[in-house]
């Protein structure tokens, strides 16, 4: 078995299935039995720090909440700086907005204006990438910061929620990873 399939495996099995959460008919992927598990939570944030390296990153962009979670390890291994992206009203100081639509309504996230420069390669870091809107809004609050997108790595892709073809187009050709597909 080649190392990345080894990876998968220990990461696949470390994700517990809660359906009907947060309502019926959906099933959640639950990430906290990786995290508790430092051989796997060590294995994944070594496979997203080789992506931030293979891409020249020198900053990344953790995604509220569990882009935190997963992307401050993945910066501290890299030894770049870490950025939160955090839903509106919750940083203090001067921040850039950037408002963007879900499916039944929309919202807003943020970063703090001096965080990012024009000398920065971002590497945007979260869980899961779903239907693509909180990573497509991370993506345009980054470049209006001044920044160049050095890409998105995910641990999981939900394929059938179609959040890659929404967000391929604002990368704009910078990379889309998904460690896992489901």
């Amino acid at each position: 078995m080649t190392e990345l399939a080894e990876i998968t495996t220990l990461l696949l099995s470390r994700i517990r299935d809660i359906p009907d959460h947060p309502e019926p008919g959906v099933m959640f992927k639950d990430i906290t039995p990786l995290l508790a598990d430092p051989v796997a939570f060590t294995a994944l944030t070594d496979a997203l720090a080789e992506l931030v390296a293979r891409h020249g990153a020198t900053k990344i962009v953790g995604l509220e909440a569990r882009g935190f979670i997963l992307g401050a390890p993945v910066a501290v291994r890299s030894g770049v700086g870490f950025v939160p992206v955090r839903k509106a009203g919750k940083l203090p100081g001067a921040t850039l907005g950037q408002a963007y639509d879900l499916e039944y309504g929309s919202a807003e996230i943020e970063v703090h204006a001096e965080d990012l420069s024009r000398h920065d390669r971002v590497m945007v870091i979260d869980d899961v990438l779903a239907t693509g809107g909180t990573a497509e809004a991370s993506v345009q609050l980054i470049r209006r910061a001044g920044a160049e997108i050095a890409g998105v790595s995910v641990l999981m892709e939900l394929g059938f929620l179609g959040g890659r073809a929404r967000l391929e187009p604002a990368l704009e050709g910078a990379p889309l990873e998904a460690l896992l597909r489901v």
